[in-house]
């Protein structure tokens, strides 16, 4: 079984974010500009054995689509056509991540970090990520609680 990867797709940056091997714990990766997106994923899916990657879904209070929707939609689509070429057995999963980067400026707020390494936007990515990730995780344990009580 592989690791978990998670993205959180934004208009000028993507994080990403990873489990450990035992998909206990996710940890915040990298975060790079959009145009080079898919070339990281590709070449990440290439080198570690990842089982799902996780992709956050942006909704609104209603539980439609966002606004940002239109710029992730055509990424989620290239992944769709193109992950089985990558990385045949790779499972997309979309997860909902509303208020993820508030919850991710708190985070870096609750750490410590100062003023000015707060104005680094691309740690905030990342963290989102990882916080998409996390929900992901507790999602599937809470799944996998609920199949065994049947």
């Amino acid at each position: 079984m592989g690791r978990v990867l998670a993205i959180d797709y934004g208009q000028k940056r993507v994080g990403f974010a990873v489990t450990d091997e035992l998909m206990i714990c996710a940890n915040p990766l990298e975060t790079v500009p959009v145009a080079m997106a898919f070339d990281f994923l590709k070449n990440y899916l290439q080198t570690e054995n990842v089982s799902v990657v996780v992709v956050g879904e942006p909704l609104k209070l209603d539980n439609t689509p966002s606004e940002s929707s239109r710029f992730i939609e055509p990424f989620v689509n290239r992944l769709k056509k193109e992950l089985p070429k990558i990385s045949p057995g790779t499972a997309i999963a979309r997860i909902d991540e509303r208020f993820t980067s508030r919850l991710a400026f708190q985070a870096i707020i609750d750490m410590g970090v100062k003023k000015k390494g707060r104005q680094d936007k691309s740690l905030v990515d990342k963290i989102s990520a990882a916080i998409i990730l996390q929900s992901y995780l507790e999602q599937q344990e809470i799944l996998k609680e609920r199949n065994s009580q049947l």
